[in-house]
């Protein structure tokens, strides 16, 4: 992986080992990637259950489905940038406050319309806290760990699949769909608190940005982390030509940030019709809500073992083939996946390994995302790539109900989705990633 850091400060941080407070900062990033896991899950997990109360048919609960997607959409490219201009950690702390109310409300929701409304702004605070998240984990790593800490970091959201998936199917068992929401509030809230005590601004931020006190603030990061002070801030370079969140777009970076988000854009479609659509396919099979959201489960315990082995494999070998080869790997697996027979080990079995290959994209992509820019951009340019390609996401779940109300059966409707992951891979096959003049992927 290229070194994605060039002051001396960071390249300092760069080069020593991990501190307690950086696992610790990383750590929560897990936690916080865990809760978008949850979070956009949620309505999954409650879908069947809103789809029975309200009576509503697939292309309608489609429409529900996509709503947090259309949030997360517009945080992701809005707030991507306040984490540039702001800071990491102030992003991350507001995206927190509005999550837990979009969760809240969520759960007073009496209609398809207000609910729709609560899972937008829900959206909008993950969107915002994804872009943060990202530069946050790249800028308290490592040279040596950073992708494989990005990966941990990514693979935090099938763990909150796991986990929520495992709470939600308990809480089906004995409540209404409700319940669910009220849960992912609860643990929204409890991040707060663990991100002000063990989350400080990143040192690359401070000597990017130089807000008021950057010095004495950077020097008490550094004290925590271990590293020694510095008498003064880096000094920026002569040449160094004025800065702006919009160098996304200049030429040094603009087939950057066209790739990540053309190559986001077309695997998510993919990702999301998984996500979104297995516990209802499980319930229209036969088996109830709570075998439902078992299935999903698994397919988020294959995801953390992908995303992981692709972290530790990506340790040894190049991140752009690794990635190409997941994503052309996870479009088979869908594919494969749409012609399961309706036996529930084969289901769960199934949807594993489509998510085996999913998430590892995924974590390929994200990990791009961090090396390809420099940290004045590094959040701009993630929230724009998470922000288009979920936006286009947000399609995902309309277009496959809309595929199943026209009447195609699973194994065509799984093929069509499958595509996105297949048009990623060859998007990464055909253009190259740069820095400046240099290839990095």
């Amino acid at each position: 992986m290229a070194d994605v850091h060039h002051d001396p400060v960071s390249r300092m941080i760069d080069a020593k080992p991990l501190s307690r407070l950086q696992i610790a900062a990383i750590a929560i990033t897990v936690g916080l990637n865990a809760l978008d896991g949850f979070d956009v899950l949620a309505s999954s997990f409650a879908g069947p259950g809103i789809a029975k109360e309200w009576g509503i048919d697939k292309a309608a609960l489609g429409f529900v489905l996509s709503m947090e997607l259309i949030g997360m959409s517009l945080g992701s490219i809005l707030l991507g940038g306040v984490a540039d201009r702001l800071g990491r950690r102030p992003t991350v702390l507001g995206c927190l406050v509005v999550m837990t109310i979009g969760m809240l409300a969520a759960m007073q929701a009496s209609s398809i319309v207000e609910l729709s409304i609560w899972r937008i702004i829900t959206g909008l605070g993950i969107g915002g806290m994804l872009a943060a998240i990202n530069a946050l984990a790249a800028e308290f790593a490592n040279t040596r760990r950073r992708t494989l800490c990005l990966a941990i970091m990514v693979i935090g959201y099938p763990i909150g699949g796991v986990l929520g998936g495992m709470v939600a199917a308990k809480l089906l068992a004995q409540f209404d769909w409700r319940a669910v929401f009220g849960f992912g509030a609860a643990a929204t809230l409890v991040f707060i608190p663990l991100v002000l005590a063990f989350v400080p601004e990143t040192p690359a931020f401070l000597v990017e940005r130089r807000p008021a006190n950057a010095l004495a603030r950077l020097n008490a990061v550094l004290a925590r982390i271990g590293a020694a002070a510095v008498s003064a801030l880096p000094d920026v370079p002569a040449h160094q030509p004025k800065r702006s969140v919009t160098d996304i777009f200049a030429p040094a970076h603009r087939l950057s940030t066209l790739v990540v988000t053309l190559a986001y854009f077309a695997h998510v479609i993919s990702f999301y019709f998984i996500l979104k659509w297995v516990p209802k396919i499980v319930v229209d099979m036969g088996f109830a809500q709570a075998q439902a959201a078992g299935v999903l489960v698994w397919a988020n315990v294959g995801a953390v073992i992908g995303g992981a082995l692709f972290g530790l494999l990506a340790l040894r070998f190049g991140l752009k083939p690794l990635t190409i080869g997941a994503l052309l790997l996870s479009s088979l697996m869908i594919v494969y996946f749409g012609r399961t027979a309706p036996v529930l080990d084969a289901l769960a079995l199934h949807a594993a390994g489509a998510q085996f290959f999913v998430e590892a994209g995924i974590v390929g992509l994200y990990s791009i995302f961090a090396q390809a820019f420099p940290t004045h951009i590094r959040a701009t340019a993630t929230g724009f790539a998470i922000g288009i390609g979920r936006g286009g996401a947000a399609l995902a779940p309309v277009l496959a109900g809309g595929l199943f109300q026209s009447g195609m059966a699973l194994p065509q409707v799984a093929t069509i989705m499958a595509g996105g992951s297949l048009v990623a891979g060859l998007v990464l096959m055909l253009l190259r990633v740069r820095v400046g003049h240099r290839v990095v992927v």
